[in-house]
């Protein structure tokens, strides 16, 4: 089905109005169709002219167009053509649908730990036609009524709130106006939790294998959702508009969440099955409220097209963060910010796929979806906190509200809001938007032993960016210096920083306040496996982790430092953050990729022997502090140790910090481990997924199987791959990230130049939003070598994998060239 394009969209905005949607949905049908009618009410500003809808169907049985039937024969490629239209026009369709089995559509997952299936709309970014006809483009919005037919044990949840009008049938109230990639339906046989606050219903659901963590997790959900609430109405000035207000957990989803109005889609993995660290708890939190915030960034106002999604995700990765910090009173969310977020953001500055926050090239719906990265995200969250730097928080806040009465149940653009904006604060702000918004590339900072704040810009995207951030300094005692400074040339002076120490770190935007790869001297950098520990600032550890992980993808920081300091800092740190990333980038990036081959039993007996220090720490902290390092330490050494016997005994269920008693989760992670030691044994395998029969415990085992070293395990994952014509978004991710784990690369080098093939064979039948995930990780960059780069190089000179596609294999291509350079610097 060809992407609909920018200027076909604009074509079609002027021509319609959709006055309102009906959808009705048989559920009823069996596992692998469900029955579709849609009737569409719109105008035509031009009558006589045709037009036409998207619809993708199974089966098309009818099209009707103000009583005149149409001929389904004239259905091509997702388009059904409208000929002579009138002023007032109705359309009704009649079909039948296919469930998504990839996160798309109406995906249909069934859950093993009792065989019930789960069905949930996933519209975005343009496959609400899979599920009824429509005009599908974020400008055409329009109020929806929707009725459900489903099995009579089955529970309806939707943007409108549902009522049961007879046994197996469900009424949705009517909404008010959505966009297309908004609508969603999610059915079957939930576990429920109610509640209510300031007269907004508020629902809780998952599967009903998951009811036991969801009713106790519960309380802490309803109190961020209540909290957030507050905060964005005393924020915006604006009542959430949208009635109820559901989250609904569910199987099988390509995204962390998604912002359904009144009904909002979140992966399940945020109820948790086992034991969840305080940075866990936290990540969900910020989910929550970011998903929230989109209630009225995206859904209240809504892009008029995709080059400008930014105005959603941008506002509402910062509102969440805002909101995690000033109202759930958390500011440590900010490390999270900057160790997970930004760092995410920074490396996809560095890629050749970089692009602006705002303005990059849609051309067409499909194009867009490669733009939803760490620069939308992290950047433009950042961006948006030099603008308030800029500009003040009260005329920030004010151009907001400004901006969203505007613009209510409608679309906006970046010309509005930078008017809004530059009402608000009394001067235009279009130089600035320049500089920020419509260029590219991150601004490095480095300070000098001499004094001197340099700010250098990618030489190809020069830009003069304004950066307003403070410069800090630490020695064994702790904090020394912290000042202030706007850079508003590409020098400044801070002549505190010369007058101190050689003992001295010196930390360039320690407190993490705009938006730059900072660049650590030689000197701090050496004194880091010692003095690291003792800053007494998470946000400021957090931007010295971030500069040295970045340097060293960079190639200025050698990798051998960066373990030298893991191992002198990692296990004296106390935040769980950055425990955690730290640890996922040093097992999955740092030894693997970046280290020399000879090198990586050390270093990841190193890591084992860190994690056993914080274990030791984590005896003498009391209480739920102790039990958050203690997880953490188990939890890196289950990826790095190599005493099968231990392994084994954790498996087993003994020895077990008291936390992870019972967690299947981290059962499966020490399986994990023992595949790798090619220590697990068949029984070993059976018996583990007896013991865990859920969706979750299905899937582990799958990723489990495909992490053998063996070459008859890398063939059964290859065949699955290619050839299950059944296996889910999740299946598949699985089997491609754990298929490239094996210490003898002569087994996995058969097929580096096969997987632009399979990819290829995969995209026929899996969308572009997970095939573009699996990718990422069925790329073959663990195998640093100059033939997996020409590999690399020949996969993306292919003309039949899909834009998304093509851009994860680009980002994953720059990574395996970033470590090629590394090892040829620093041997």
């Amino acid at each position: 089905m060809p992407s609909l394009t920018r200027d076909e969209a604009v074509a079609r905005a002027a021509l319609l109005t959709v006055d309102a949607m009906e959808v009705d949905l048989d559920l009823d049908q069996g596992d692998e169709t469900f029955g579709s009618r849609t009737v569409v009410r719109f105008s035509c500003r031009t009558p006589g002219l045709a037009g036409f809808a998207d619809v993708a169907p199974r089966t098309l049985h009818s099209a009707v167009l103000n009583g005149r039937p149409l001929d389904p024969a004239t259905l091509a490629d997702g388009r059904l053509p409208l000929p002579g239209l009138e002023a007032h026009n109705v359309l009704e369709v009649d079909a039948t649908m296919a469930y998504g089995h990839d996160g798309q559509g109406l995906h249909r997952a069934t859950d093993p730990a009792d065989d019930e299936d789960y069905v949930y709309g996933h519209l975005f970014l343009d496959a609400a036609p899979q599920v009824f006809a429509c005009f599908d483009q974020p400008d055409l919005k329009a109020p929806y009524t929707v009725r459900v037919r489903a099995p009579r044990h089955w529970s309806v949840i939707g943007n409108g709130a549902a009522r049961e009008v007879e046994p197996g049938r469900w009424d949705l109230a009517q909404t008010q106006p959505l966009a297309t990639y908004f609508v969603t339906v999610c059915a079957g046989p939930w576990a429920t939790v109610t509640a209510e606050h300031d007269g907004i219903p508020l629902g809780l659901h998952a599967r009903r294998s998951l009811e036991g963590p969801l009713r106790e997790q519960a309380e802490r959900m309803f109190t961020t959702t209540r909290t957030c609430f507050d905060h964005y109405h005393r924020l915006f000035g604006i009542r959430y508009p949208f009635g109820e207000y559901h989250q609904v957990f569910v199987p099988e989803f390509n995204a962390g969440a998604m912002e359904n109005p009144g009904c909002v889609t979140l992966r399940d993995q945020y109820v948790f099955r086992g034991a969840a660290t305080p940075d866990q708890l936290l990540e969900r939190d910020n989910t929550i409220a970011h998903e929230m915030a989109h209630m009225w960034f995206g859904d209240l106002v809504t892009m008029r097209w995709w080059d400008d999604l930014w105005l959603n995700e941008s506002f509402a990765e910062y509102m969440a963060y805002r909101a995690c910090a000033e109202a759930l009173g958390a500011p440590e969310t900010w490390v999270d910010f900057g160790i997970v977020r930004k760092m995410w953001g920074y490396a996809a500055e560095r890629s050749p796929s970089t692009h602006p926050v705002a303005g990059s090239p849609a051309p067409d719906a499909l194009s867009a979806l490669q733009n939803f990265d760490g620069i939308s995200y992290a950047k433009g969250a950042a961006v948006l906190r030099q603008l308030i730097a800029h500009i003040g928080d009260e005329a920030f806040v004010a151009g907001v509200g400004d901006h969203l009465r505007a613009h209510a149940f409608g679309n906006g653009d970046l010309a509005e809001f930078l008017d809004a904006m530059s009402r608000a604060a009394g001067r235009p702000l279009e130089g600035w938007a320049e500089a920020w918004l419509r260029t590219a590339g991150a601004d490095r900072l480095a300070l000098g032993r001499d004094g001197v704040l340099t700010r250098t810009a990618p030489p190809e995207h020069p830009a003069d960016r304004p950066h307003t951030l403070d410069v800090a300094a630490f020695d064994a005692t702790g904090e020394v210096l912290r000042r202030p400074v706007v850079l508003e040339a590409g020098s400044g002076e801070v002549p505190e920083a010369a007058a101190l120490g050689g003992e001295t770190l010196l930390v360039p935007n320690a407190g993490d306040l705009t938006w730059a790869e900072v660049v650590l001297d030689e000197r701090t950098r050496s004194l880091l496996p010692a003095h690291l520990a003792a800053v007494p600032d998470p946000v400021a550890r957090s931007v010295i982790w971030t500069a040295l992980l970045g340097g060293m993808h960079r190639g200025d920081v050698d990798p051998r430092l960066v373990l030298d300091v893991v191992d002198g800092a990692w296990p004296h740190e106390d935040d769980p953050r950055l425990l955690s990333r730290v640890a996922v980038v040093v097992t999955s990036s740092l030894v693997p990729l970046f280290l020399p081959p000879e090198d990586h039993d050390d270093a990841l007996r190193r890591l084992a022997s860190a994690a056993d220090t914080l274990g030791r720490r984590a005896e003498s902290v009391p209480g739920p502090a102790g039990d958050a390092l203690a997880v953490a330490a188990a939890r890196v050494w289950a990826r790095s140790g190599s005493d099968v016997d231990r392994l084994d005994a954790w498996v087993a269920g003994t020895g077990l910090p008291a936390a992870l008693t019972g967690d299947d989760d981290f059962r499966w992670l020490v399986l994990r481990r023992l595949a790798a030691l090619d220590a697990l044994t068949d029984a070993g395998l059976a018996d583990a997924e007896a013991a865990d029969p859920s969706l979750a415990g299905r899937l582990a085992a799958m990723g489990v199987r495909a992490g053998r070293p063996s070459a008859e395990a890398k063939a059964w994952a290859w065949e699955r791959l290619r050839d299950d014509a059944d296996l889910s978004n999740y299946g598949a991710l699985e089997l491609a990230r754990a298929f490239w784990a094996a210490a003898d690369p002569a087994v996995l080098r058969p097929y580096v130049g096969e997987v632009g093939a399979l990819l290829a064979r995969l995209g026929s039948r899996m969308g572009e939003d997970a095939l573009s995930r699996v990718a990422a990780g069925l790329h073959p960059k663990s195998l640093v070598e100059e033939a997996t780069l020409e590999a690399s190089t020949a996969m993306l000179a292919r003309d039949d994998l899909s834009p998304g596609v093509h851009r994860a294999l680009l980002d994953e291509d720059h990574v395996l060239r970033e470590a090629l350079r590394s090892r040829a610097h620093f041997g």
